[in-house]
């Protein structure tokens, strides 16, 4: 019985994130950013908390990145339902055979990469229509005169702490808690 109520929670919340991902494609910029490009290296545990309305998610993260790779893995209740190898050339993922097809490994590399990458290395990347803005500890991205997205750190660096991202198109927020791994 465990076993059947652990399948329906994890399938329930990835439904969820089928429709957030959805609307992250069609509210995104849509680029992927080189490992190398964060300047960093680093290897951090994240909960990623996603609401959207009267829904409310959680992931727990594993990501690492340094200047040749960059490594994901993403657990719900224990149990892996997307792994993430990005080279800087060629992007390989798994997804847990319940996972939506709409759930793409882009567009969470790309979510991640818009809060932890430099807003600098992102500036060079965005499409035309597109803009970023950053003063202390919020970002935000433009698409024409329209603020899309919005980032607000707690601490830094950016990896470390609380980082509370809105798309206020969509009605979404990601709260992302970071912890560094030693």
């Amino acid at each position: 019985m465990t076993n059947m109520r652990s399948l329906v929670l994890l399938v329930t919340i990835m439904l969820l994130s089928a429709c957030a991902t959805n609307v992250l494609r069609t509210g995104q910029p849509g680029i992927i950013l080189s490992p190398a490009s964060l300047g960093e290296t680093i290897s951090v545990q994240q909960r990623i908390l996603l609401e959207q309305g009267e829904h409310m998610d959680t992931i727990d993260i594993v990501l690492e990145v340094d200047s040749k790779h960059l490594e994901m893995i993403g657990l719900v209740i224990g149990k892996r339902v997307l792994s993430l190898h990005y080279d800087g050339n060629k992007l390989t993922s798994w997804r847990h055979f319940l996972l939506p097809d709409k759930v793409q490994a882009e567009d969470v590399l790309e979510n991640l990469q818009l809060a932890l990458w430099p807003s600098d290395v992102i500036k060079k990347a965005l499409p035309p229509d597109w803009e970023i803005k950053e003063d202390n500890n919020l970002r935000a991205l433009y698409l024409g005169d329209e603020k899309i997205i919005e980032i607000i750190y707690n601490v830094h660096p950016r990896w470390v702490g609380t980082i509370k991202f809105t798309n206020s198109r969509y009605n979404y927020m990601l709260n992302i808690q970071s912890t560094l791994i030693e």
